[in-house]
């Protein structure tokens, strides 16, 4: 980095070292999913943040089997141990701080064809949610700080450019008729979830 960036780099002072160090509140964690990063010369990725990096993304094994199932957006596969490393990582590397897991989830292909209740039966996001926390919760077991969590998302969205052609939500919204909204299967796993399986209604595994 301070080859390739050089002088645009900022100066700190040693002062202006102590008094950044351990500064954080807390660490807010974005994790969607995993992948292998290897160098690459010449990279053929089509983002110039990889570009400028000199690094390819990689989705499969060395023998050539796929990372994880993958969800509706490209970049996005099903990695839960991915969760627990990086946690673990940030534990270890510095110094174990306070950590909140501000975004989580997957992604459906938005679908007019499909009838409202295939739509409704996400079971790869069920799948998604609970590999995922049993991740957090081994990293936690393993001593990771990690204070709370937060399900991507409540709602299908606007997703940046991709539009509302991908639903993250636990909710299904229906944007073609008065924006009505449909519990998934995965709400009711969470309502379970969050209750401890106490509650039994709506829709099973």
């Amino acid at each position: 980095m301070r080859e390739r960036l050089g002088d645009r780099l900022p100066k700190f002072s040693q002062q202006d070292r102590e008094l950044l160090k351990h500064s954080l509140d807390f660490i807010g964690l974005n994790h969607y999913t995993s992948r292998f990063v290897g160098h690459a010369a010449n990279s053929v990725e089509g983002n110039d943040f990889y570009k400028i990096q000199d690094v390819e993304i990689i989705a499969e094994w060395e023998g050539g089997e796929v990372i994880g199932e993958k969800a509706a957006s490209s970049w996005l596969y099903v990695v839960p141990w991915g969760i627990r490393k990086v946690l673990n990582y940030i534990a270890e590397t510095y110094d174990n701080p306070p950590v909140y897991i501000t975004e989580n989830g997957m992604d459906d292909e938005d679908d007019d064809i499909s009838p409202l209740h295939e739509m409704l039966d996400d079971k790869l996001r069920v799948t998604y949610f609970k590999a995922y926390l049993a991740g957090i919760h081994q990293a936690i077991l393993d001593g990771a700080n990690v204070r709370g969590y937060f399900a991507w998302s409540l709602l299908d969205n606007f997703e940046w450019n991709l539009g509302y052609t991908k639903r993250f939500g636990l909710t299904y919204v229906d944007f073609k008729n008065g924006l009505t909204r449909h519990l998934k299967s995965s709400a009711y796993w969470f309502m379970r979830f969050l209750k401890g399986g106490q509650v039994k209604h709506g829709k099973e595994d």
